[in-house]
């Protein structure tokens, strides 16, 4: 088996998440390996259809731990593909396994044959009952396991869409106060301007009166001029 999934300072959260979920698939599959050999008949074909479904799972994991490892930090790859190669290893030894337990036609197809119907007595369909009840249990058991699985890859796929929106969120605001202190400056350049529009009608108002005080006085001393000569 490999190193424990919950040493996080050899990895990402991530790809711990899938070491997590990759160690209870492995126990569950190896659970099954180990029981294959007592069944026969159709229990045994259920099981190692259960078998299958988790080897299945396994590598799917497997496949997505192996997209994570680039984003392992450049210190702890060494370890992560340790690991990795450790649970390549242990799948590639159960796939074995499940491979020689179906070529075993005289175990999958029974020494024995048992009665058509459970009813009719015998320790054969007490036994073969027992089984059944079993290979129910455990197939709720995987249910309840794959939903398990699916509800953590929905909360993590959930979380990473709150990282983004947090992140989208924060641009937009720096953008907004950014628009802000922009509006702001041009504010106070249009105040300016007025200002020094004001500033210069004032100064023409006040050039205009002394024009026409000045054109006043001429046209007075004109006058006068005027006056004084036909006197």
């Amino acid at each position: 088996m490999a190193s424990n999934p919950l040493d996080t300072d050899a990895g990402s959260e991530l790809f711990t998440n899938y070491e997590a979920e990759l160690n209870l698939i492995q126990a569950d599959l190896s659970q099954k390996l180990d029981t294959l050999p007592s069944l026969t008949g159709e229990p045994r074909k259920a099981a190692l259809a259960a078998a299958d479904r988790a080897l299945d799972e396994a590598k799917e994991v497997l496949d997505s731990m192996r997209l994570e490892k680039p984003n392992i930090p450049s210190h702890a790859k060494a370890s992560v593909n340790k690991r990795f190669r450790n649970y390549e290893s242990d799948i590639d030894a159960a796939k074995r396994k499940l491979a020689g337990l179906k070529d075993d036609r005289s175990a999958l197809f029974g020494s024995r044959r048992y009665r058509d119907e459970p009813g009719a007595g015998g320790p054969g369909d007490e036994q073969l009952e027992q089984r059944q009840q079993l290979l129910s249990g455990t197939d709720r058991l995987e249910r309840s396991s794959g939903r398990l699985r699916e509800s953590q890859r929905i909360a993590l796929e959930t979380e990473d869409i709150g990282r983004n929106t947090l992140a989208d969120l924060g641009r937009q605001r720096e953008t907004i106060e950014h628009t802000r202190g922009t509006l702001l400056e041009s504010e106070g350049y249009t105040d300016r301007s007025n200002k020094t529009l004001r500033g210069m009608a004032r100064r023409m108002a006040t050039n205009k009166i002394v024009t026409i005080a000045i054109i006043t006085v001429l046209v007075l001393l004109i006058v006068a001029v005027i006056v004084s000569k036909f006197r």
